[in-house]
């Protein structure tokens, strides 16, 4: 039987990536998003068909909690859980809302806690399992202008490093990818100058894409279980 994973916020960019590649290794998905349902369930058939597994495809708000425990109603069981959805904030923090604070906060952090709770008893039942959380570099940096971001970030990587201890004896598996510039939707917003600035400071002189942090994701799933509680960064050299 495939195994089965789990990737949120997987209509596009890295969510669709990573979808794509453990199709093609033969896995099982669930995948969620919020807001491109055409999107995502075009993407579950054409997976379906092109690599003969089966996909699941939900809308899933997923900081509710209420709706991350509706999600796992159809999930009976679980060998990878993939935590990829996330929003971003560019402003001054003294003008940040509290409700967009928030906001940031439930879905790039709350999240974690609110998928993991559920995956991990799926997990437990096998005495194996492996989860990766898509964190940035930014996370262990700071980056000005985007402070909810990276503050949800810098928790992202204290929750998979805290939360590999705790699963560790039970044979699961907790790191996280923590991304550099990629070209996605989320870096839209940066003007063509503003992306050269960037790119500019980084050795490998470009931005990344989508597929290579799936490779990348791909790697961390397919490393020894004593691997764990580790915080890989994929970001051409820049930090």
């Amino acid at each position: 039987m495939n195994k089965k994973a789990l990737i949120t916020g997987a209509s596009r960019g890295i969510g669709e990536a990573i979808a794509r590649k453990l199709a093609k290794e033969h896995f099982d998905l669930y995948l969620t998003c919020i807001h491109s349902e055409e999107k995502l369930y075009t993407l579950a058939a054409h997976l379906e068909q092109e690599y003969n597994i089966s996909t699941g495809a939900f809308l899933c708000d997923i900081s509710s909690p209420t709706e991350v425990d509706k999600l796992f109603c159809h999930i009976p069981s679980l060998d990878v859980l993939i935590n990829n959805a996330g929003i971003s904030y560019f402003g001054l923090l003294s003008e940040m809302s509290v409700e967009a604070w928030n906001q940031v906060i439930d879905t790039n952090l709350s999240s974690l806690f609110y998928t993991s709770r559920k995956a991990i008893p799926l997990m437990l039942e096998k005495h194996r399992g492996r989860i990766v959380n898509i964190s940035s570099v930014w996370g262990d940096c700071g980056a000005s202008m985007e402070v909810a971001y990276s503050a949800s970030k810098g928790g992202a990587d204290s929750f998979t490093k805290a939360l590999a201890k705790e699963l560790a004896p039970s044979g699961i598996q907790v790191n996280a990818v923590a991304c550099g510039l990629i070209n996605t939707e989320m870096n839209a917003r940066l003007s063509m100058e503003e992306k050269r600035a960037l790119i500019d400071e980084i050795p490998a002189d470009r931005m990344g894409n989508a597929a290579e942090v799936a490779e990348m994701v791909w790697a961390v799933l397919s490393m020894p279980v004593y691997t764990t509680g580790q915080v890989f960064t994929i970001d051409g050299g820049w930090r």
